[in-house]
This record gives C-alpha cells, sequence and structure tokens, in this order.
C-alpha cells in the first residue's frame, strides 16, 4: 500500500492529511488519518464592506436619485479570488506529498471547486500521482469522520480498532 495523501476543501478552507500506514501490531489501531497544517481563504470570508467599496452589486446613483444598473465585475473578482486560493493550496499539497513521500492523492471537494483545482494542478508532481476525487464538502467533519467517509467509498483503508478485554 503506497502512502495516501488527502486535501479537503471548501471554499474557506483547506485541510491536509496523510494516512499513517505503519506498521502496526495486534494491539495498536491503525492506519490512521493524521492531520497537518490547513490554510485558510480570509478573503472569502470578508463580507459588504470589508471586501468591497459598495455593499450593493451592479448600482451606481446620480445626484437626482435615479439608480442607474451596471455590471462591476465582482464575479470576476471573485473567480480570481478562488484561483489565487487555488494556487496555495496546490503549493501546499506539493509541500506535503513530498515531505510525506505520497503516492496517492484524494482531493475532497464540491465540484465548482474541484474545477478549479484541476486547472492550478498543473506542477509535474501531481501528473505522477494517482489521483482520485470526491465532489463532497467534507471540510466541517473531524479526522475520524473523514477517515470513515472515504474508507466506506472505498478509497482508504479502513482504520482497525483495537479494544481491550
Amino acid at each position: 500500500m503506497g502512502k495516501f495523501a488527502v486535501a479537503v476543501i471548501n471554499g474557506t478552507q483547506a485541510r491536509f492529511f496523510i494516512l499513517d500506514s505503519a506498521a502496526s501490531s495486534e494491539y495498536e489501531s491503525g492506519p490512521n488519518l493524521i492531520e497537518h497544517k490547513g490554510l485558510s481563504d480570509s478573503t472569502q470570508e470578508l463580507h459588504g464592506q470589508e471586501l468591497w467599496a459598495n455593499t450593493k452589486t451592479g448600482r451606481n446613483r446620480g445626484s437626482n436619485g435615479q439608480a442607474h444598473s451596471y455590471d462591476d465585475h465582482r464575479q470576476n473578482h471573485k473567480l480570481e479570488f478562488e484561483k489565487r486560493f487555488a494556487n496555495k493550496i496546490s503549493s501546499a499539497m506539493i509541500d506535503l506529498i513530498q515531505a510525506n513521500q505520497a503516492k496517492q492523492l484524494i482531493l475532497v471537494a464540491e465540484p465548482q471547486i474541484l474545477g478549479i483545482m484541476r486547472e492550478s494542478m498543473n506542477d509535474s508532481l501531481f501528473k505522477n500521482l494517482n489521483i482520485q476525487e470526491v465532489a463532497k464538502d467534507i471540510c466541517h467533519f473531524n479526522v475520524n469522520q473523514i477517515h470513515d467517509y472515504l474508507a466506506k467509498k472505498e478509497l482508504l483503508p479502513a482504520c482497525k480498532k483495537v479494544y481491550s478485554r
């Protein structure tokens, strides 16, 4: 079994895990999913006045009180913020994969985020990995729930539980 790296991503954060497949005895549970550093995107957490000069989109008021509609391209800016965050995630994944010599990557995110991540994962390191994608937001799960979810999908080996007598 090769080493697994797991990235769980939503619109505001990315969490990174390595499956610890160290040889465990019959008295130890394992393999265990271990969380490493994570990233958060502060621009996605900002709202209204903190991010934009005008909180309402597509409005410009003239001096006589009439509103003129226009496109202020906020959607383009939001997409650019997402692409920048995806590039940061890709760099962090490269560091994690190289440091732990992972051979397989499981990428878990919403479908739109998966598409943005595919575009940002252009390093040659990603071409040599076995990459599995799961289109679901499970970033709010704890580490055990993430491991169980991926084991049920048969993407990770299940954690063997050891019970004392």
